[in-house]
């Protein structure tokens, strides 16, 4: 059976070069599950890998889209799957990377066979939120699904708007319609994640904002703010600079803004890995010993 190691951890803990370590180690190639990354004219506020970490080892799925093309979590899971499948011709092992949990979910089980969007439900809630706002579709899901609003990026209304559709449309919890597993698949999964103490972690994110800033985050968002009003751009480090842009906010108020809601966010993506049980953790900053000890672990779980 072929193997699929899956790296998972929250925005900013490493997980790109622990990537890279795993990739040349088993001279195979990674896949992206980030759907953030996913844009090629976002590379600084989503901390593309670098050119030459690219050039360190193949990498699928990072700047292959636009932001002005419409890409669904269905067409990814086709497309990664089909992309799996071509690389497991050629390796035993391949790498699976990326903090976004519904796209990681996606390759490794599969999605349900959830309904579609229903009209009158998606022009009543965004009747909602153009009324009362974004806070009330918050409230909302909330009340229908506090396990789902722990874990939801909840600064994204196309989220929000569909889970409180299916669970409108279905009388149960999206969070439970979610966690069915669909597809089985041909291949072992192997979840690696990285773990730091949450002090460790939020002193990251804020560095990590600051080198963006230094790359040149603020010009980078001043290129896209004709597509602000595009699902792709409605995401941390973008969104705060575009109300910069719009003279809401001062720059360092935005800045300090980025910084708070990529802590928020990494604390969501801790509270989905926490529920798991089979992700093998590795230490921040792992030395070579530490990895060692991780390459004896996945030849183990590869031979059962």
């Amino acid at each position: 059976m072929k193997n699929l190691i899956s790296v998972v951890g929250p925005t900013g803990i490493g997980k790109t070069r622990l990537a890279i370590d795993l990739a040349n180690y088993f001279k195979t190639e990674i896949i992206s599950c980030d759907s953030r990354q996913f844009f090629q004219e976002m590379k600084i506020g989503t901390a593309s890998p670098s050119e030459e970490e690219l050039a360190e080892a193949p990498h699928h799925f990072i700047g292959n889209l636009s932001v002005q093309d419409y890409y669904s979590i269905g067409q990814y899971e086709e497309d990664a799957l089909k992309k799996l499948n071509e690389l497991f011709e050629h390796h035993e092992t391949v790498i699976l990377v990326g903090g976004s949990m519904m796209y990681e979910k996606a390759v490794i089980e599969g999605l349900n066979d959830l309904p579609e969007a229903n009209t009158k439900n998606q022009e009543k809630l965004q009747q909602i939120m153009d009324t009362e706002g974004i806070e009330k579709l918050q409230e909302l899901l909330k009340e229908l699904d506090p396990d789902y609003y722990e874990v939801v990026d909840f600064h994204n209304h196309r989220r929000l708007l569909r889970a409180i559709d299916v669970i409108w449309q279905t009388n149960k919890k999206y969070s439970e319609l979610i966690a069915v597993s669909q597809d089985s698949r041909d291949f072992k999964v192997i979840r690696i994640g990285i773990e730091a103490t949450r002090e460790e972690l939020y002193d990251r994110i804020n560095r990590r904002v600051d080198i963006m800033m230094k790359k040149g985050l603020l010009e980078e968002a001043k290129g896209l703010e004709k597509y602000k009003g595009l699902t792709a751009l409605n995401t941390v480090g973008y969104a705060e600079l575009f109300k910069y842009f719009d003279g809401e906010w001062d720059l360092d108020f935005a800045v300090s803004e980025i910084k708070k809601n990529s802590r928020r966010y990494a604390k969501r993506q801790l509270t989905w890995y926490r529920k798991a049980d089979d992700i093998h953790y590795l230490k921040l900053g792992y030395s070579q010993e530490d990895f060692d000890r991780l390459i004896e672990y996945i030849t183990l779980q590869t031979q059962k």
